[in-house]
């Protein structure tokens, strides 16, 4: 069994996984960073030379690898969850728990982190908060296929989300769900 998060960008993904593995005892990894190291090259690099399609390509592989892994908490890529063969991947092996946040958060957040640009390419030729308005609204059927459980993230600490999370799965630190 594992446990995967979805969402958007910028919604804590990465941020939750470590606090949720610390709690279970189990390890973590961000899919973003593991596709970047297949690919020996950032996910802008990726969606520059090679093209958006590529990178579904190797990060379905990475997700399915993933998902694959006994006791992980995986922070998968805000997109990751587009792919049918990724959504059954991720829903077979474990939990699936999709963070949410309004718009205007995650373009919050995104201003705060100095990686978002570097690391992460504009997938629209809109604006930044249009473009998140519009994915979120494109990307929601998905999430929803995809999730076992929805969080709001919206004011709530990390570690308030942490144990949210853990009591609405009914998991327990000793590395399963609970009865």
């Amino acid at each position: 069994m594992n446990l995967t998060l979805i969402g958007y960008r910028a919604t804590g993904k990465t941020t939750l996984a470590r606090l949720l593995a610390e709690r279970l005892g189990w390890d973590w990894i961000d899919a973003d960073v593991e596709i970047e190291r297949v690919a020996g090259k950032t996910i802008a690099r990726i969606f520059a030379e090679d093209g958006e399609p590529a990178f579904r390509d190797i990060e379905a592989g990475v997700i399915a690898e993933l998902a694959g892994r006994p006791n992980l908490v995986i922070a998968a890529g805000g997109g990751a969850p587009l792919r049918e063969a990724s959504r059954r991947a991720i829903r077979a092996h474990g939990r699936v728990v999709w963070l949410r946040a309004s718009p205007e958060t995650i373009h919050a957040r995104m201003i705060g982190d100095a990686t978002t640009a570097s690391r992460r390419p504009n997938l629209t030729d809109r604006g930044p908060l249009d473009e998140i308005r519009h994915l979120l609204s494109a990307r929601e059927p998905a999430y929803r296929a995809a999730a076992h459980l929805a969080v709001d993230t919206e004011g709530k600490p990390p570690e308030a989300l942490v144990e949210e999370i853990l009591v609405q799965l009914a998991m327990s630190p000793s590395g399963g769900a609970g009865a």
